[in-house]
């Protein structure tokens, strides 16, 4: 497998890097609607795929995938590579998605600000981190490791938390903030993500929004969630990806747009997957609710461009 030759700081070679799709809705790309998609072809901006689905030696899969691409941009986005963790970066693994993303050519590549993994052991969760100077430290090399052996930039997700560490003094879009200047790295601002914890343990998502490094931001991710009540009146909301985004989702998202800009914009849906035209109706649904936040925007108010 090739790898880089040379230590290059990503973000002073742009035109290395691919095009981004258009700043518009794409959709996951769900194997029940594969040949549909490539008989209608829908006007979506783009399809993302869970890399670790695409890690095998080829087969259906990859033939699926090489068609698709002749039509749409693909974005990568990997959920196993545990950036947070406390163990060395899985090789074989960093080596598989390096191979997919060779395969792909994507447009984007992503992965977690979350750990899922430990001496080998694998959760099925994605798992939030401290925000520490030492955590810092520790995930900031391990993106540029990981980098390193994809020759690109990657973005890094916010996560969903329920909890909150007691020590974790950064706060959060602070941590990404300087995870951008140390790496390179660009934002992957998941809008659910946001709003389950602003919900889940008190977070204002409005301050977020205005901390976050704008030009960083490359794409944004919206999905549905499970608002579960308890007896006792407490309330907790669960980042399931199985419903379509609700309300106050679709709110704060035209306050991203207004502060930020528009991005790609994916819509997740990966439990009880609907028929494609629902997916489809969701991501045409983030391409008005971004024009009309940005519409809105008062005169002279520009919100930050990408950076490539």
């Amino acid at each position: 497998m090739t790898l880089c030759a040379t230590r290059v700081r990503l973000t002073d070679h742009a035109a290395d890097q691919p095009t981004p799709p258009p700043a518009m809705g794409g959709i996951g790309l769900k194997a029940r609607h594969k040949a549909l998609l490539l008989e209608t072809r829908p006007p979506v901006a783009f399809v993302e795929i869970h890399a670790e689905n695409y890690m095998g030696a080829g087969g259906p899969p990859h033939r699926w995938l090489s068609a698709i691409r002749e039509h749409y941009p693909v974005s990568v986005h990997g959920v196993g590579l545990s950036l947070g963790g406390a163990t060395p970066l899985d090789e074989d693994h960093l080596d598989a998605l390096a191979l997919v993303v060779e395969r792909t050519r994507p447009a984007l590549v992503s992965e977690h600000l979350a750990w899922n993994q430990s001496d080998g052991v694998h959760m099925n969760d994605l798992l939030p981190i401290p925000y520490t100077p030492d955590t810092l430290a520790h995930v900031a090399a391990r993106i540029d490791q990981t980098q390193d052996r994809l020759c690109r930039r990657i973005l890094i997700e916010n996560p969903s938390a329920y909890i909150r560490y007691a020590d974790s003094p950064i706060p959060e879009p602070e941590f990404l903030a300087e995870l951008v200047r140390r790496t390179g790295c660009g934002v992957l601002l998941d809008v659910n993500n946001l709003f389950v914890c602003a919900s889940n343990i008190g977070t204002d998502p409005l301050a977020y929004l205005d901390a976050i490094p704008a030009e960083a931001v490359g794409e944004y991710h919206l999905a549905g969630h499970h608002h579960r009540i308890f007896p006792d009146g407490t309330e907790i909301r669960i980042d399931d990806h199985g419903s379509r985004v609700a309300p106050p989702v679709w709110a704060l998202y035209r306050a991203a747009v207004a502060r930020i800009g528009a991005r790609p914009t994916l819509i997740e849906w990966d439990t009880d997957v609907p028929p494609l035209d629902v997916l489809c109706d969701e991501a045409w649904r983030a391409d008005s609710e971004a024009a009309d936040a940005l519409a809105a925007r008062q005169p002279g108010e520009a919100a930050d461009a990408p950076r490539s």
